[in-house]
């Protein structure tokens, strides 16, 4: 289930950060298992290796695209989504490019299986008229999952999951979202503070990891190349 930390809802304001010139370094000092084999694409932004493409991998991609497509469709309308328990992450930050509605229920049954059915987020856009789009789904996976316990769920040669890493936190007595986006940009998943050291320098609190493995899939997409498209590391189309 997700970390609720005071910051997080800057994580959906991520921009695909740019290589770091200590990505390498930042990739050593994680140090646990689960991370061996991992891929980092920027400062803050760990994600699956990509896989080469193994029988069974695009029958079993596109039935869960099916399966989630079907399961989704009634909630276009997100008065509906809200009814049936899902809630809009970050409900403070007003413009979001993408719109993610928890359930927290489906985020505790993440942990311990996967179930194309039961997706821990929708995720929604602004349409027309003022209206929200739905346009796909997130699925979420423990943070200590390895790539091969990730790749039963999904597998690696269609998506990559990806995980937000190597997160200074701002002191306990600075507004999380001020202190990101205005008076101290350094800390915060965009922020320029990515080692340890110099998060402690600074004053703030690291963080290895925040919240899980996550995964977008956009199954409402009309290009089929679009539909595990993922803005923090994208995939191969297919």
């Amino acid at each position: 289930m997700y970390r609720w930390l005071g910051f997080v809802p800057l994580v959906l304001l991520c921009a695909r950060p740019a290589m770091g010139q200590d990505a390498g370094m930042q990739h050593d000092q994680m140090g646990d298992r689960e991370m061996q084999g991992m891929v980092m694409t920027g400062p803050h932004i760990t994600l699956t290796p990509m896989r080469e493409m193994r029988p069974g991998d695009q029958a079993r991609a596109d039935s869960i695209v099916r399966i989630a497509r079907a399961w989704a469709e009634k909630y276009r309308d997100v008065a509906v989504a809200e009814a049936d328990g899902f809630h809009r992450f970050a409900p403070q930050v007003k413009r979001q490019r993408i719109y993610h509605y928890t359930n927290r229920a489906a985020a505790l049954k993440a942990r311990f299986r996967f179930d194309p059915a039961a997706p821990t987020s929708l995720l929604y856009r602004d349409g027309p008229g003022g209206k929200l789009e739905l346009i796909g789904v997130m699925y979420t996976a423990p943070a200590t999952l390895s790539p091969e316990e990730l790749d039963q769920r999904i597998p690696l040669s269609i998506a990559r999951w990806h995980q937000h890493t190597n997160i200074c936190l701002p002191p306990r007595d600075e507004d999380p979202v001020a202190a990101t986006t205005g008076r101290h940009p350094e800390f915060g998943p965009r922020g320029s503070i990515a080692t340890r050291d110099a998060c402690e320098a600074a004053g703030g609190r690291w963080k290895d990891r925040v919240l899980n493995w996550m995964v977008h899939v956009n199954v409402f997409a009309n290009d089929p190349s679009d539909i595990w498209k993922d803005e923090h590391g994208g995939v191969r189309h297919h």
